[in-house]
């Protein structure tokens, strides 16, 4: 941030001034040194846990490693640490997330940054024989390189992690979540106390402004402007929310955050408290979390807890004469508390609805009071803007998307994942050179981008650059940064279906447009998934999504028809596909398909046999099979253990006709 320069008082010997600015100035020096020095006695260097230049192992302890085994290698370690005698030497640090979610569990062994993916409890004696008291690597469990299969030992030299851009993320998977002194001896709230030496919340508004952040939640409205309008408007206090409900499907950039790196979003979100609130009256904080997140909810519980004992949170900050708290709202997993009114009538202990906006929540917000809401990407922004200044940051992405942004990027790609790349990338970039492209044998059919209320795009729009203009000029959206990736195994049909289910059901139910329109598009979509659509049914699906989109009182009722517009508008031959002709190109949905046995094929093994749950498949032993379509459920458990390729999926208006007489 640049610092406040003093208004001149120079005259014209260029003397005239000095005088009765001195006092101010030294009254700025010493409140600069003693922010500084209670800066440095909350830093217990002997603390600090982590450290790249000793050896130490880093394992991820992000929710995704912890579902695939990191209990299990954490223990491991231990044990063969002790058994060499190397537990007070070698430190295992359980670390956030590292991002590379499809190679979990992960280990990291320091200062070489070797990486090892996708471990097991039997590997670790064989690492840390050859990595931690040796300098080798173990070469076969090294991850591969997606197209070459070449062993690449190193972190940094991962194409998924050396080709992303890392801003927010650049600390998790380097620090222990737990530890406020791995946060300070990384520059941890450095950029709070650079702002409380200043002693100017305008000057903190300016530079958020002048970087170009604009709103990581979904909307994209410029932050310092929202700064800028509620600390204006007058209240009896104000309030400085996190929304960390992440409530889309498959998107969990927020949690990962707050799992990883927790002091960077309360640092934020301090600093947010001063630049509003200072000057003008009390502020307080709130963070708004999913109940399903306990692992982030704890870590930001523990890192609010040191920063009050370290003088960083709480009554007079850093001895700044700063006030300002936090505190911890857990919602019950609503969709729609999301959005900014529906949030703080969650947090007043209401029924999660939205209301109007034509009265906003910088004026009115929680308890009619004047409050700022910005996401957990958004805060953590914050002190990096501050530290490097606004044109640093503003030189990151396009001419109205500034900085960079994370992506969830799931679904059938290689290398699933937190991705985080300046704005302006292009969709085929984080898709295939990050991501590493599609699974092998399959064709890249579509991405679904912006949550459940985002839209489709097609192969012919691989090329959009990620900004805000440009995803929504192609029926698509930012959102809070979902990624969903699908194959040609992808019905788009029953892709759109999913997506307006959630939306459908995760409806507050306050307006008719959003309660019953989406309701009836569904019903709608799984006519035309049955085989029983009609080209009228596609026009009234049209026509319903417009009134939805025009009728619905907050967003989610407003962009629920995206999915469905976005698959008429670039998959519309499938959609009459399943129309005109009863069929579904995919071959998923089932009213429109059959299991049937290729008798040329099947060689009596009895593996589909034995795996039916419903005993459809009869023949005897090196006999061809046969499938009664009567008692077939088409859960494809068949196709799928069969090692002949000897049962082929039809689809075709005979399978609408079977389905009708079962």
């Amino acid at each position: 941030m640049t610092p406040r320069r003093e208004k001149s008082d120079v005259g014209g010997n260029g003397k005239a001034g000095g005088a009765h600015k001195a006092p101010a100035l030294k009254a700025a020096g010493a409140r600069a040194r003693r922010i500084e020095a209670a800066l440095k006695k909350a830093f217990d260097a002997n603390a600090s846990i982590t450290s790249d230049d000793r050896v130490e192992v880093r394992v991820c302890a992000g929710t995704a490693c912890h579902a695939s085994g990191r209990a299990a290698l954490r223990e491991a370690l231990d044990k063969e640490l002790a058994a060499r005698g190397l537990s007070e030497t070698v430190a295992v640090v359980e670390t956030g997330c590292h991002g590379f979610c499809e190679q979990g569990p992960i280990v990291v062994v320091r200062p070489e940054g070797i990486f090892y993916p996708r471990l097991k409890p039997r590997d670790i004696a064989e690492i840390v024989e050859t990595s931690v008291v040796g300098d080798g690597v173990v070469e076969r469990l090294l991850y591969k390189h997606p197209q070459t299969g070449a062993p690449i030992a190193h972190e940094r030299d991962i194409p998924f992690y050396d080709l992303q851009e890392r801003v927010v993320l650049r600390l998790n998977g380097k620090i222990d979540p737990y530890s406020i002194d791995d946060y300070l001896a990384r520059g941890g709230y450095q950029a709070l106390a650079q702002v409380l030496a200043d002693d100017d919340p305008e000057a903190v508004i300016d530079a958020v402004e002048a970087s170009g952040l604009r709103g990581r939640g979904g909307a994209g409205f410029p932050t310092g402007k929202k700064w800028r309008l509620c600390r204006a408007n007058p209240g009896d206090v104000h309030y400085v929310i996190c929304n960390a409900d992440e409530g889309d499907p498959g998107a969990f950039m927020d949690r990962s955050v707050l799992e990883g790196n927790p002091h960077s979003v309360v640092e934020g979100m301090i600093i947010a408290a001063f630049a509003i609130g200072r000057g003008v009256g009390p502020v307080a904080g709130y963070v708004y979390v999913r109940h399903e997140y306990p692992f982030a909810v704890e870590r930001l519980r523990n890192a609010l807890a040191q920063a009050r004992e370290r003088g960083l949170l709480g009554a007079d900050i850093l001895g700044s004469g700063f006030d300002f708290d936090v505190r911890i709202n857990q919602g019950a997993g609503a969709f729609v508390c999301g959005e900014s009114t529906a949030l703080t009538a969650s947090i007043e202990g209401r029924r999660g609805m939205p209301r109007g906006k034509h009265i906003r929540t910088v004026a009115h917000g929680l308890w009619g009071q004047p409050t700022n809401l910005n996401n957990v990407e958004s805060y953590v922004n914050v002190p990096w803007i501050v530290l490097n200044g606004a044109e640093a940051f503003a030189a990151k992405g396009t001419a109205t998307s500034k900085g960079t942004k994370i992506f969830s990027l799931t679904g059938k790609v290689v290398n699933g994942g937190l991705v985080e790349v300046p704005m302006g990338a292009t969709l085929r970039h984080v898709i295939f050179d990050i991501g590493g492209g599609m699974l092998p044998g399959r064709e890249f059919k579509a991405v679904q981008l912006g949550g459940p209320s985002g839209g489709c795009l097609p192969a012919e729009l691989l090329d959009t650059a990620i900004d805000f203009e440009s995803l929504t000029a192609a029926g698509a959206m930012m959102g809070s940064g979902g990624m969903v990736v699908v194959d040609d195994t992808t019905c788009m049909v029953d892709f759109a279906k999913f997506f307006l289910q959630f939306t459908a059901e995760e409806s507050c139910g306050k307006c008719v447009p959003c309660r019953i329109g989406t309701t009836r598009m569904l019903e709608i979509l799984e006519r035309i998934s049955a085989g029983e659509g009609t080209v009228a049914d596609v026009e009234r699906l049209e026509r319903l999504a417009d009134d939805v989109t025009e009728g619905s009182l907050c967003a989610l009722g407003g962009s629920a028809p995206n999915p469905v517009l976005t698959t008429l508008r670039y998959f519309r031959d499938e959609v009459m596909e399943h129309v005109v002709n009863k069929r579904c190109p995919a071959k998923v949905c089932r009213p429109l398909i059959r299991y049937t046995i290729d008798p040329d094929a099947c060689t009596g093994c009895h593996l589909c046999l034995t795996a039916c749950p419903v005993h459809a498949i009869s023949g005897e032993a090196k006999q061809v099979h046969v499938i009664d379509q009567k008692l077939c459920i088409k859960c494809d458990t068949c196709r799928q253990v069969c090692k002949f390729d000897a049962i082929p999926v039809e689809t075709g208006i005979f399978a609408v006709a079977e389905g009708r007489q079962q």
